[in-house]
């Protein structure tokens, strides 16, 4: 008989907002982001709420925020996978898409329209580019 193999709880959320906030700005910075547009990726927190995480890179966070941030993780990991220069990248998200998700507008410009289905569409596409989806 065999003895089971003891599985390591997942991180509660708790444990999961530091990095996932510090990966965020991060990221935000990587691509130009303004606050607004940060906040709106975020699900549009509270000004002194953003502003304490955005200080502090730590904090209770929503469930719904650290699926926001895994998303956006996500589509950040997907465009360095597809572009072998950091500038080419992170400049992917603000130019115009023919796409037909896109309809000639940046994906940016959609991953801002403040539905978590906005950035996993957006993930969702890089994936198929990369030939996962």
């Amino acid at each position: 008989m065999t003895t089971p193999i003891p599985v390591p709880p997942l991180p509660a959320r708790r444990d999961l907002a530091g990095p996932a906030l510090r990966a965020f700005f991060n990221l935000a910075a990587a691509w130009g982001l303004s606050a607004d547009q940060e906040r709106r990726l975020l699900g549009m927190p509270g000004r002194s709420t953003y502003f304490r995480w955005k200080k502090e890179r730590a904090g209770a966070v929503p469930h719904d925020v650290i699926e926001r941030i895994s998303y956006l993780l996500g589509i950040y990991k997907a465009l360095h996978l597809l572009f072998p220069d950091d500038a080419q990248a992170d400049g992917w998200l603000r130019r115009p898409n023919d796409a037909p998700l896109f309809g000639g507008r940046s994906a940016l410009e959609r991953m801002l329209g403040g539905q978590v289905a906005d950035l996993y569409v957006v993930r969702q596409y890089l994936d198929a580019q990369r030939g996962w989806g």
